[in-house]
């Protein structure tokens, strides 16, 4: 009976351990992020618009659901967590706007692109907890939520394509 046992403890022993090892540091999921977000924001390919807002009409993942909204706001929500969008029409796809807002932070990444159309940035923020505060923007659009470690890279992506679809629409009115 002893072995058993024995066998049970040494797989439990050896799963936590594995789990340990396979997670993933806070600079290596801000690394991830950064790159993920500048790849996406390089990427010649667009999300197709796929929602209407006031006249606009931008991409949204279809795992997002709409809390509330305005002309210049919208809330959203995948489960828990929490996704703001904000979005002003009078700031341009080359608008520092946003980004110069977040300069005074305690940001542990802060990370802008411009490839002469558009203005871009990152910002990852450490949370009150084990989470993270990430704000994506393009121009006048920022769109913050709050991850973990785990899901930043895949919520820097989603929140990039987000971002870049609102300049696009922007980018075509100007």
């Amino acid at each position: 009976m002893k072995n058993p046992i024995q066998l049970i403890i040494a797989v439990l022993i050896l799963t936590a351990a594995l789990s340990a090892c396979s997670m993933k540091s806070e600079e290596d999921a801000i690394a991830d992020a950064l790159a993920i977000t500048e790849d996406t924001f390089k990427s010649e390919t667009a999300a197709e618009a796929n929602f209407e807002h006031y006249g606009e009409s931008f991409y949204l993942p279809d795992k997002l659901e709409v809390e509330s909204k305005d002309k210049s706001n919208l809330v959203l929500t995948d489960g828990d967590q929490t996704y703001i969008i904000f979005y002003n029409k009078n700031e341009g796809a080359l608008s520092e706007l946003n980004f110069n807002a977040v300069q005074n932070s305690n940001a542990l990444l802060l990370e802008s692109f411009n490839d002469g159309e558009k203005f871009g940035y990152v910002s990852v923020l450490p949370d009150e907890g084990e989470g993270y505060q990430l704000q994506i923007g393009i121009g006048g659009a920022k769109i913050t939520t709050y991850t973990d470690k785990g899901k930043m890279d895949d919520d820097a992506k989603e929140l990039m394509k987000i971002a870049k679809s609102i300049a696009a629409e922007a980018t075509e009115e100007s």
